[in-house]
């Protein structure tokens, strides 16, 4: 016989006790603190398309006031913002990003209609945190282009960058066109090279003891 047969009871109390810990687990299972509104792709298309960048030109008004809706933060860790950085701006670690505190502050932003725009040394820097936070839903989040370098190189004259597209620049850390070019050869250094040593033998001067 089953026991279900013999201890009826028993196997129903069993049976609703399991019941209960998986209702137990469903209810006290955390839900996600982020959704994805937008796929990776048609982010990074945005990005692309210049609908996600701001333009350093574009920073003239905002350091003159003149703009007042714009927030611009620093994405450096502390060190480096104290060494340098765009008059205004705040600082948020890269690291920090993600927490309450500060995804409460970017949802405040958003809400009173502030477009936030991110910056690290160079726009790559930036560009995977903004496209994070285009992807849960801030499409308010820019990345500053050429990131604070390029700032720091054109500060004085931010709007003469504006018929300039040279935000990024990528230098090869190899030459492979003169590489290329050498049709195989491979040069060597010239070593110089090493004296021969000779081995003088000595003369022996008495017949070795013992033999046939």
């Amino acid at each position: 016989m089953h026991i279900h047969e013999t201890n009826p009871k028993k196997t129903l109390i069993t049976v609703l006790v399991f019941a209960l810990i998986i209702l137990a687990g469903f209810l006290t299972v955390k839900k996600p603190k982020f959704r994805y509104k937008k796929t990776l792709a048609e982010t990074v298309g945005m990005l692309e398309k210049k609908e996600g960048c701001f333009k350093p030109w574009q920073l003239v008004d905002v350091l003159s006031k003149v703009n007042n809706k714009v927030v611009l933060i620093d994405i450096r860790n502390k060190f480096e913002y104290g060494q340098g950085h765009i008059p205004g701006s705040e600082n948020i670690s890269a690291y920090d990003l993600t927490k309450d505190k500060n995804i409460k502050h970017l949802e405040e932003l958003k809400n009173n209609g502030m477009t936030v725009v991110l910056y690290g040394n160079d726009q790559l820097q930036a560009n995977g945190p903004c496209v994070w936070y285009r992807m849960v839903g801030f499409d308010n989040v820019k990345v500053l282009m050429g990131g604070y370098e390029y700032y720091k190189k054109h500060k004085d004259n931010l709007e003469a960058t504006k018929n300039l597209d040279d935000y990024i620049k990528e230098i090869p850390r190899y030459d492979f066109a003169k590489v290329a070019s050498s049709k195989g050869e491979v040069k060597t250094e010239n070593k110089p090279k090493k004296a021969k040593i000779k081995v003088r033998r000595r003369k022996k001067t008495a017949v070795a003891a013992g033999g046939c």
